[in-house]
């Protein structure tokens, strides 16, 4: 009987004697090496792990290392890592995983701002001038000229270029039919949709057919015309009048109309006859607010018509060719479009203004590229559209929509509802607030994206321009000083919400508000976020910082603050500091940084007897391996366990190791192929599945964890489940651990001896026999 066989009997009768204790001789159990690894491990004088028989029949209570100051034990430290860093702490996993989520959404907002100008996000100051985009309005609807004029006659000039390159929208026929039958048309549309394009030429066309007409004109006092009595200045002419949401104009028209015994029915009605009488006609151009008013009593009186979109790019064709144009032309006119950045513009701010103004431009020979720089300029879209609109209706649902966006409609109208309750005077019932009905007139800027047809689900809020979002976060924080608190508080109940998602996009959204001034973010709530006892507003303030850090002129700053958190003292609260700096490095700062994260990372480490911080950085170092930073972390393992002592920090870092070589790959983080081509697999550990990419370090980390106690013993378990639970979803991870373990077992030292024992105690196991330990067992007995 051989040597083997002998040992394998012994082993055997043991086993049988009790089935499911381990009371023979185990070389992991011994004392380590002297000289195992080249070096005197010390592990010798470890204590005896204690027979499971020896145990407390009840597991000690925790000891929660958020609540008291004073160093964390060691024990305490690895029981929590073990027990509290899996994924049975619910609220801690969640909160990684909107941290998760969070870093791919900042990741992508600074790839999308990437070549693109944001010209005052930090600014906002008074030398920017604005001269297209999303100027809307104008002085010509504020009320009536000086002198009490309140009639203007329209020139030639103005008529014919309105009428000599016109686009006709969509159900302009039905439109004119309504005009000249009702006589009063009221014709919606978003600002900037050309309405008063549209209008004029209705009201020439509806003329025309009437017969000599006397021209058009404008009304500046629209609500005279519910007056009693009033009479049209000139008979046979075309009137329009502007009624812009939110005007003087609009509310003075409304008060006129609702001021009546009969609340509008009697003057829509007899503006109707009066206007029949003097052959005159006359088109109400408004949006929302004149929508309302014109559905009212009365309204049957009159026509209605909402304003269709036209196409932008035919706008520019129009103004620029003609009525003609070659085949040669048109083609050259969209190249021209499509080199500048003309037509993305176009798609993103579709209004037939900003066509008319590019086909200006193109016409005069201008510089095309310029112009649609200062449109698609998202700083002047913002700084024009918060001077239109300042009602908490309007500010709120646009904020809501920029923290969240890409979520759905109703999440977003919720949170709208929410910041607009702190932004208004407080009211006795619930508002009567129907956000969907406006977004076409004064959220231009967001799109609704539904379904595919025949798909399911709620629409998605989006805006145009990727940059948007962000840069209304920066010019509500940097300018809306009497709402900067309800901003703040309203973006931390939201760190709190029950959608995962929710608390993803508002973490960035805390992020970019940092942008602008970190100093004062870090002092006004992103410290008391990180130094909080709860899991989500830890999480939410390093991914803040993890943004604030992303940008060249804020990141010495971030480093600076995180390095300074790392290393502070034993209390509660600086540990809980330290834990979010840790973090914070694991994400978008340590993707981009990693030898700075690691310096991090071993700052909040190093703490001597203090072991409170191993959980935290221990994750840390397992998102950088997740975020593809593997050969900086094991490089760190490596340096720090050098010693291959008992020293704390021997111990921490082999630990740390163990715990990442244990924790699976989730998505989402980043799920891409590195330049080698290996790809992760989801579920199994990334350091198996990169195994033959880094089998250097990790047969070196492997050999150190597996001679060391405490580290031993999770080390064991760690390589058990790589070989039964790991390896089947992992094509070639198999034959990869074989090969680590062969190179382990050649090592000076018990390593052989003791890989040897626990494959075939795993392979032999009555209850659960290890197919893959049998393998590799046999493995390592042909390569001695």
């Amino acid at each position: 009987m051989s040597e083997d066989t002998s040992a394998d009997s012994s082993r055997a009768g043991t086993r049988a004697a009790e089935p499911r204790e381990e009371t023979a001789k185990d070389p992991r159990r011994e004392k380590a090496d002297a000289g195992e690894a080249g070096r005197d491990s010390g592990d010798d004088k470890a204590a005896p792990e204690p027979k499971k028989d020896d145990r407390p029949a009840e597991p000690e209570p925790r000891t929660d290392a958020e609540q008291h100051d004073g160093p964390v034990s060691e024990k305490d430290a690895l029981r929590s890592l073990v027990e509290g860093g899996g994924h049975a702490d619910a609220e801690r996993t969640e909160a990684l995983r909107a941290g998760a989520l969070a870093d791919e959404i900042a990741r992508r907002l600074n790839a999308d701002a990437s070549g693109t100008r944001i010209g005052t996000l930090a600014l906002f100051n008074e030398t920017v001038s604005f001269g297209g985009g999303f100027h809307t309005g104008g002085t010509r609807t504020g009320g009536p000229r000086p002198g009490g004029v309140s009639v203007l006659t329209m020139d030639a000039a103005e008529i014919t270029d309105h009428t000599e390159l016109f686009v006709a929208p969509e159900d302009y026929g039905e439109a004119l039919d309504a005009l000249s039958e009702r006589r009063v048309l009221v014709l919606t549309g978003a600002p900037g949709s050309g309405r008063e394009a549209v209008a004029v030429n209705l009201l020439e066309e509806a003329l025309a057919m009437g017969g000599d007409g006397a021209g058009c004109r404008r009304l500046l006092t629209p609500a005279t015309v519910l007056e009693a009595g009033w009479e049209p200045p000139v008979k046979h002419s075309g009137y329009v009048a502007a009624l812009d949401d939110g005007s003087p104009v609009v509310e003075k028209f409304t008060s006129a109309l609702l001021s009546g015994h009969s609340h509008g029915t009697a003057q829509w009605a007899a503006l109707v006859a009066t206007l029949r009488a003097s052959g005159c006609y006359l088109v109400l151009t408004g949006g929302h607010d004149l929508e309302v008013l014109a559905t009212g009593p009365g309204g049957d009186h009159v026509a209605r018509h909402p304003l269709a979109p036209v196409d932008p790019l035919a706008v520019v064709e129009r103004r620029v060719l003609g009525h003609g144009g070659s085949a040669d032309a048109y083609a050259d006119l969209h190249a021209l479009l499509e080199r500048t950045g003309a037509a993305t513009a176009l798609r993103e701010q579709p209004a037939a203004r900003n066509a008319a103004r590019l086909a200006s431009v193109i016409r005069a020979d201008g510089d095309v590229a310029a112009a649609v720089a200062q449109l698609r300029d998202p700083s002047e879209q913002v700084r024009a559209w918060f001077n239109r609109y300042r009602a908490p209706d309007a500010v709120a649902f646009a904020l809501a929509s920029a923290v969240l966006e890409e979520c759905g409609y109703l999440t977003v109208a919720d949170a709208a509802v929410a910041l607009r309750a702190a932004l208004a005077e407080p009211e006795l019932a619930p508002p009567d607030l129907r956000f969907g009905d406006r977004l076409g007139y004064e959220q231009q800027w967001i799109r609704l994206d539904v379904p595919a047809e025949g798909g399911f689900g709620a629409p998605r809020v989006r805006f145009r321009n990727a940059l948007l979002g962000q840069v209304i976060l920066a010019y509500a924080w940097n300018l809306l000083d009497g709402r900067r608190d309800a901003v703040l508080d309203w973006l931390r109940r939201l760190l709190s919400h029950r959608d995962l998602e929710v608390r993803a996009r508002a973490s960035v959204a805390a992020g970019v508000l940092a942008l602008a001034d970190p100093h004062y973010a870090v002092h006004r709530f992103l410290t008391a976020w990180a130094g909080s006892t709860s899991w989500p507003l830890r999480q939410a303030a390093a991914t803040a910082l993890g943004v604030a850090g992303s940008r060249p002129e804020t990141a010495e700053a971030v480093w600076e603050l995180l390095h300074r958190w790392a290393g502070g003292d034993a209390s509660a609260y600086q540990r809980r500091l330290a834990g979010t700096a840790a973090n914070a490095v694991g994400g978008l700062l340590g993707r981009t940084a990693p030898e700075k994260a690691v310096a991090v990372l071993r700052s909040a480490l190093d703490r001597e007897d203090d072991w409170g911080t191993l959980p935290s950085v221990a994750w840390g170092g397992v998102h950088l391996v997740h975020q593809g930073q593997t050969r900086a972390v094991l490089d760190a393992y490596l340096e720090w366990s050098e010693p291959q002592d008992l020293s704390p920090m021997v111990v921490k870092a082999l630990s740390a190791f163990v715990f990442a070589v244990s924790e699976p790959y989730q998505e989402p983080v980043l799920d891409s192929a590195d330049e080698r081509g290996h790809a992760r697999v989801p579920g199994v550990p990334v350091l198996l599945s990169e195994l033959p990419l880094h089998r250097d370090r990790l047969t070196e980390l492997w050999a150190r964890a597996l001679a060391r106690k405490p580290v031993q013993d999770s080390a064991l378990d760690a390589l058990h489940e790589w070989i039964d639970d790991y390896a089947d979803k992992s094509p070639g991870s198999l034959d990869a651990i074989g090969t680590l373990l062969v190179a382990v077992a050649r090592r000076p030292g018990r390593h052989r001896e003791r890989l040897t024992w626990w494959l075939e105690k795993w392979a032999r196991d009555r209850e659960k026999p290890s197919a893959g330990a049998g393998r590799l067992l046999r493995t390592l007995e042909r390569a001695r």
